[in-house]
């Protein structure tokens, strides 16, 4: 069990930041017009010394890296690459939305997790998204596009907590770089623009959201350059105040207001069901320090985030299901049919017991046990796929045989999420991911604010998913909606950091992170390699979703004849960010090539 703390912390301005009066967004311009430089060309891999930072941005990255440069350590920049996340990636990222913090502290050698999750309401209850109508679960667009699925947001004050705890700088500076980027504007890519093309019936019936993001009443085109000055100034008051503006003041009570009574535009034919998200939920809202989940592999300490999040168990369960196998050793289409086996076990365990552990019992010591996991494995058969989905176990204490537990239930899990990794000269590193869920969140812009409320409650499920055993994942009042968000940061075997990752997407962030952490630790490849390798991800569902390089080529063929997988193809799979010590004071930043339009890394002196 974690340590609650308060995030009632007001923060100092340091130096003079005048508050700029809340103003209606100009039109995009075109991009000659920009008066500001433009940010460096985005590049996937960077090398070098004195730190690092690696995000799907350049802006965002080389905010973080102006923070690094000014004296900040890696919390520092990790905070001011998320807050520019904000202004260019606020389809995935903002303060209206949460998300989880690993950190490695290079003073001590220890590793601690904040859990800034999004929480359900004090009046939340199991029935939440069934229409009392039908009785029915509501369909799933209904229920996001609304202010039910609005949880109690929790990125603001998991930067102040990070910040207080670990941090170099104030809040006020390290917002300072992205009150900037939202003053003067961003360059809309390919990427962005499509994500506002995919979400444009659903802004144009939010007055607020369609004038930060339809300029003139469309996605805007690709090269102009778009403002927010309405989070510009909301930075500012932030930076000014402190958080308590956001959690108990005018803020927290826009956002209520806001979630209450759905600003939705005259005319709009959308049903948009009211939440019951009030200020008190914002000004009782707290970060909780918990501790990492940890697994030992191949001689490696790997940690991630614990529940609600059920990356670090997931991916530890797995990583301990494989240390059964020499993968080394194997060829390349034998080694990714056990991970696809490995993966699809634990997400069965997954699916049957994690959830929030502050109000269901989550058995994760026995999770993350090797003996657990060694049970499991003897149900992977290294020549075939099992019929999916699969049986969870039952993490008892008493192992031996392959004993299964009935009622096998997969579940989705989808959402867009951005992840950011950073490091400083002094050996810290952050591994942090936070998310609004869905791309556009719930498409509710909070009006005059500039920022998008997350959907994040629709994480929960809808209706109980487990048959006659006790369902963790179904809401609550308070209560965390389970996560498959998984920052992770791996030591050598002396303790000293070797990898920090993430990535964003929904389920699939549990398969990206561990697939990389299969090609770079058992399958020989290089950092760059691993994380740009094709990808397969198997949620224990009759389908693996696979990579066009994987679907219609060689190895997709041997999956599917020899050992019986079932392909299905998906466009991408993840958008990671990871950075890897090389020794000597040496650093490796690398992000996406070509997924997701690309990632931007960097280093604070490069090197060949």
């Amino acid at each position: 069990m974690g340590v609650r703390r308060s995030m009632r912390t007001t923060v100092a301005l340091v130096g003079t930041i005048a508050v700029a009066g809340v103003g209606l967004l100009a039109p995009a311009q075109a991009a000659p017009d920009r008066q500001q430089s433009d940010p460096p060309p985005k590049q996937p891999v960077a090398t070098g010394s004195g730190g690092a930072v690696a995000t799907v941005d350049a802006d965002a990255t080389a905010a973080g890296l102006e923070v690094l440069r000014r004296g900040g350590n890696a919390v520092d920049a990790a905070v001011a690459a998320a807050a520019a996340l904000g202004v260019s990636e606020p389809f995935s990222a903002g303060i209206g939305g949460g998300g989880f913090f690993v950190y490695y502290d290079a003073r001590s050698g220890e590793v601690s997790t904040l859990d800034g999750r999004e929480s359900a309401p004090a009046t939340a209850t199991a029935t939440r998204f069934i229409n009392p109508a039908t009785g029915q679960p509501l369909a799933f667009l209904e229920a996001r596009v609304s202010g039910l699925s609005v949880g109690t947001p929790g990125t603001l004050a998991t930067w102040a907590e990070a910040l207080d705890r670990w941090g170099r700088r104030s809040l006020a500076r390290n917002l300072a770089p992205a009150i900037d980027l939202a003053e003067d504007g961003f360059v809309v890519d390919q990427t962005f623009r499509s994500q506002v093309e995919a979400n444009a019936a659903i802004f144009a019936d939010f007055p607020a959201t369609a004038e930060l993001y339809l300029p003139g009443g469309a996605p805007p085109a690709v090269g102009t350059v778009l403002p927010n000055p309405d989070l510009a100034a909301t930075y500012r008051q932030i930076a000014r105040h402190g958080t308590d503006v956001f959690y108990e003041g005018p803020i927290a009570d826009e956002i209520a207001a806001t979630v209450q009574d759905p600003p939705v535009r005259d005319g709009a034919t959308r049903v948009v069901r009211p939440g019951d998200l009030t200020a008190d939920d914002l000004a009782g809202y707290e970060v909780i320090e918990r501790e990492p989940t940890l697994v030992d592999y191949r001689g490696l300490q790997v940690y991630g985030m614990p529940p609600p999040s059920s990356g670090g168990s997931t991916v530890g369960e797995a990583l301990n299901i494989l240390e059964n196998y020499d993968l080394g050793a194997m060829d390349e289409a034998q080694a990714l049919h056990h991970y696809l086996e490995a993966t699809a076990l634990a997400f069965a365990d997954r699916n049957r017991y994690v959830g929030d552990p502050d109000v269901v019992d989550v058995p994760l010591d026995e999770l993350l046990s090797q003996e657990f996991a060694d049970e499991r494995a003897c149900l992977l058969d290294p020549d075939a796929a099992a019929p999916k989905p699969v049986a969870p176990g039952v993490p008892d204490g008493d192992y031996g045989a392959c004993a299964t537990s009935a009622e096998p239930a997969a579940v989705a899990d989808d959402g867009s999420t951005t992840h950011l990794t950073t490091a400083d000269r002094w050996g810290n590193v952050v591994a942090y991911t936070l998310t609004i869920e869905q791309t556009g969140g719930s498409g509710i812009a909070v009006p005059g604010r500039g920022f998008l409320l997350n959907n994040e409650l629709t994480d929960f499920n809808f209706a109980p998913t487990q048959g006659s055993a006790p369902d963790p994942n179904l809401p609550g009042p308070d209560k965390r909606p389970r996560s498959s968000m998984a920052p992770t940061i791996v030591l050598d075997g002396d303790g000293d950091p070797l990898l920090a990752l993430g990535s964003p997407g929904g389920a699939t962030i549990i398969g990206t992170v561990l697939q990389t952490l299969v090609n770079r630790i058992d399958l020989g490849m290089d950092l760059p390699t691993a994380l740009a390798a094709p990808r397969l991800f198997q949620p224990n569902a009759v389908n693996t979703s696979a990579e066009p390089a994987i679907d219609g080529g060689p190895l997709g063929a041997i999956l599917e004849d020899v050992y019986r997988h079932t392909l299905m193809p998906t466009p991408e799979i993840g958008a990671a960010t990871a950075i890897e010590f090389l020794g000597k004071h040496r650093l490796q930043a690398v992000a996406e090539p070509v997924r997701r339009g690309g990632g931007s890394a960097a280093v604070l002196h490069p090197r060949r």
